[in-house]
């Protein structure tokens, strides 16, 4: 008799920023529970910084991008999307910068859960919408 073969069964699990404007653009639609496949890319800690806030911005391990900012040959991710989350944060001018030129506020990002991302998440008064971080159950190989 062959011995039981034990699975993997562990997921990984990711933290995945989203822009607003790609969501707007041409993103598909999904919500918790979706089975999705995106195409993933390093998180820049750096540039997410700004809207997300130092803590938040660490914490993301990738990127999606379905624009061709990544390889060609990029594979796909598929996974189950187990939370999402709706970022909103205030513009405003730099001083000394043109005033016509918004930048994200350091420290006025909002989180909301919400169970479903379409890219039309409303802004709350002075705080726009920038994106979803979404968590997602990614099985392991």
């Amino acid at each position: 008799m062959r011995p039981a073969r034990v699975l993997d069964t562990e997921a990984v699990n990711l933290l995945v920023w989203v822009d607003g404007w790609q969501m707007e653009c041409c993103g598909a639609s999904f919500r918790v529970g979706s089975r999705i496949a995106w195409t993933l890319g390093p998180a820049d800690a750096d540039a997410l910084t700004p809207v997300l806030g130092e803590n938040t911005a660490a914490t993301v391990d990738r990127v999606e991008d379905h624009h061709g900012d990544l390889p060609e040959d990029t594979p796909a991710t598929e996974a189950t999307v187990t939370a999402i989350t709706a970022v909103h944060c205030r513009y405003a001018p730099r001083a000394h910068d043109d005033p016509r030129t918004l930048h994200p506020v350091n420290d006025s990002a909002v989180f909301s859960a919400v169970t479903h991302a379409d890219g039309r998440t409303p802004d709350l008064g002075e705080l726009q919408f920038v994106g979803y971080l979404v968590r997602l159950a990614a099985p392991r190989r």
